[in-house]
C-alpha cells in the first residue's frame, strides 16, 4: 500500500531540515529485489554494461548510516561526523522506535547497494554498485559538510533532505559545482509550490519522483527547481533495526539518490564532463509518458521538469558535450574558497573596509580623544605645581 505521509521529519532533532522519505512496511529480501522496479525499467544490467560507477565516490550528506547493512559492506568510504550524535550513528536525539541510520543508509543503498546471498541476487542493489559512498551525517551543518566532501575527493554530493539555508549554503554548492562536483538535491514532499534549499541554490540539479508508469507524484513540490524525474513511489529500501531489514518507501529522497547513481554513472564513462555537461545529457535523454507527450508540455514544466531520466541512452547516446555551464541554472562568476560568513548573502561585506566619511569620523574622534588627553596631562601638571608650591611653604 502505498504511503501517503509526507516529508517525514527526521527524528527529534537531529536533522535541521526534513529527510524526503516516506517508509511504510518491511520486506523480505528476496521480495525486495523482486520489487525493485526502477531497476528493470532502467535496464540496468545492460547500462552497466557501460559503467557501475567504479572510482567514483558519491557523498550522501543525510542523518546517519548502517554501514554493516548486509547490502552496503565495503561500500564506504572515510567520512566526516557533522551531526550533534557521538558517531551520527543515531545514539540519542531518537523517537521511540527510529533510527536516525535509517535515511542515510537506505541512500546509500538506492546508490550504490550490492545485494547479498548468491551473486548478489537477494536484497537492494543500486544503480551504480560499483560506486563507493562517504558518509556525511549532518547537523544545521550542510555546507561544511560539502566543502567538505569536494576537498576530500567526491564526484557527486547527494542531498536529499530539505531545510533552513545558512550563509554558505548556496556558496558551498557553487564551490562545489567550480571544482567539478555534481550536486543532486530533492524538491521536497509538500506537494505545493514553495521553493526548499539547498534545491534552490544555482548548481543543483532537482528531482522530484515518479512511479512506474512515468507519473510524477502528487507530492513533489512544483515550480522552477524541479529539472527531472525519478523513481520515487513504491522504492524497496534497506532500512530497519537490524543489518537485514528492508522497507518500501516513497518520497524525491529516493528519487535524488537515482539521479546521483545515474551521475555516478555518467561520470565514470564521461570524466571530462563539466556538471553542466552532465546535466546536459540528463536532460536531453529525459522521457515523458504518452500523456504528457499528447500536451505538448513547455518544458521544463513545474511538473516534470525537463521528464523522467533515462540511464541507459544517457550512456550510449552520442550527444555533443555542449558548453560548460550547460542548460540549467549555474551559479556566476567566482565560488568564495572560504565559508560565507552571516550577512554576506545579501551582498553586505561583513567586515567592510571603511569609507572616506568613516575615516574622517575617526580620524576626527581620535583628535577629539587626543585634545582631552592633553587637558587632562595640563591640568594635572598644573594641580602638582600649585601642590609643591604649597607644600614648600607649609615645611619652609
Amino acid at each position: 500500500m502505498r504511503v501517503t505521509r509526507t516529508l517525514r521529519a527526521t527524528v527529534g532533532a537531529a536533522l535541521t531540515g526534513a529527510l524526503l522519505l516516506a517508509a511504510g512496511g518491511t520486506a523480505s529480501a528476496d521480495q525486495t529485489r523482486k520489487d525493485l522496479w526502477p531497476l528493470e525499467a532502467f535496464g540496468a544490467q545492460q547500462a552497466w554494461q557501460s559503467a557501475t560507477g567504479k572510482g567514483i565516490t558519491v557523498a550522501v550528506i543525510d542523518g546517519g548510516f548502517r554501514k554493516s547493512h548486509q547490502d552496503l559492506t565495503g561500500q564506504f568510504v572515510r567520512g566526516e561526523n557533522f551531526a550533534n550524535t557521538t558517531q551520527g550513528d543515531g545514539s540519542k536525539d531518537l523517537a521511540p522506535g527510529e533510527d536516525l541510520r535509517d535515511h542515510g543508509t537506505a541512500m546509500a543503498g538506492i546508490i550504490a547497494g550490492h545485494g547479498h546471498g548468491a551473486g548478489g541476487s537477494d536484497g537492494v542493489k543500486g544503480l551504480a554498485p560499483g560506486a563507493k559512498i562517504m558518509p556525511l551525517p549532518m547537523y544545521k551543518n550542510d555546507a561544511a559538510a560539502t566543502r567538505y566532501a569536494v576537498d576530500h575527493g567526491a564526484d557527486v554530493i547527494n542531498m536529499s533532505f530539505v531545510e533552513s539555508p545558512s550563509a554558505d549554503t548556496c556558496a558551498s554548492i557553487h564551490y562545489a559545482v567550480e571544482k567539478g562536483v555534481v550536486v543532486v538535491a530533492g524538491v521536497g514532499n509538500d506537494g505545493n509550490s514553495v521553493k526548499n534549499y539547498p534545491v534552490a541554490c544555482p548548481g543543483a540539479i532537482g528531482v522530484g519522483a515518479v512511479d512506474e508508469f512515468g507519473e510524477a507524484s502528487d507530492a513533489n513540490n512544483t515550480n522552477s527547481t524541479l529539472d527531472l524525474l525519478a523513481p520515487g513511489v513504491k522504492i524497496p529500501v534497506a532500512m530497519g533495526k537490524s543489518d537485514s531489514d528492508y522497507r518500501t518507501a516513497d518520497g524525491s529522497s529516493a528519487a535524488t539518490a537515482y539521479v546521483s547513481a545515474t551521475v555516478a554513472l555518467l561520470k565514470e564513462k564521461f570524466p571530462d564532463l563539466t556538471p553542466g555537461q552532465i546535466a546536459n545529457r540528463l536532460v536531453k535523454t529525459a522521457g515523458l509518458p504518452q500523456a504528457q507527450k499528447d500536451k505538448h508540455l513547455q518544458l521544463p514544466d513545474t511538473h516534470y521538469g525537463y521528464g523522467f531520466i533515462q540511464p541507459g541512452p544517457a550512456l550510449r547516446r552520442d550527444i555533443a558535450a555542449g558548453p560548460a555551464q550547460g542548460p540549467l541554472p549555474m551559479p556566476k562568476g567566482e565560488a568564495p574558497q572560504e565559508p560565507v560568513k552571516a550577512g554576506a548573502d545579501k551582498g553586505q561585506d561583513p567586515d567592510p573596509p571603511m569609507g572616506g566619511k568613516q575615516k574622517l569620523m575617526l580620524y576626527g574622534a581620535i583628535g577629539v580623544g587626543a585634545l582631552v588627553v592633553v587637558g587632562i596631562v595640563i591640568a594635572v601638571v598644573v594641580a602638582m605645581r600649585r601642590r609643591n608650591n604649597t607644600r614648600t611653604q607649609a615645611w619652609g
